[in-house]
């Protein structure tokens, strides 16, 4: 099985920046695209920010400016710095990766628990 841990959420002021981290773990052969969602409950999943093997990256309008997103291919981690934080990113943010588990194999997306974001004084 492949898993998903993120890590680095908590309590920020707006203004204020967090790292989010987010590891991949388990029958792993290779990882396409590694993405970043955000969930408010009542409201629908929003995709934040992309990332593909080759790095190229893709955001959210909402979130282009301010944040990045980078992957670690060696070590099966994507990671969203966010900088300048308003009260309207506070959400739970989940990480997902297109997984091919074994060689041959199309790649299914997993995804993680979530970790809690609040922007807030």
């Amino acid at each position: 099985q492949v898993r998903l841990v993120e890590s680095g959420g908590g309590l920020v002021q707006p203004g204020g920046s967090l790292r989010l981290s987010c590891a991949a773990s388990g029958s792993i052969f290779s990882i396409y695209a590694m993405r970043w969602y955000r969930r408010v409950p009542g409201k629908e999943f929003e995709l934040v920010a992309t990332v593909t093997s080759d790095h190229r990256t893709d955001y959210a309008d909402s979130a282009k400016g301010r944040f990045t997103i980078s992957r670690d291919n060696a070590k099966n981690t994507v990671h969203l710095q966010m900088n300048s934080l308003k009260p309207e990113d506070t959400a739970v943010y989940y990480c997902s990766a297109e997984v091919q588990a074994h060689r041959g194999l199309v790649p299914d997306e997993f995804w993680g628990q979530g970790t809690q974001v609040t922007v807030s004084s």
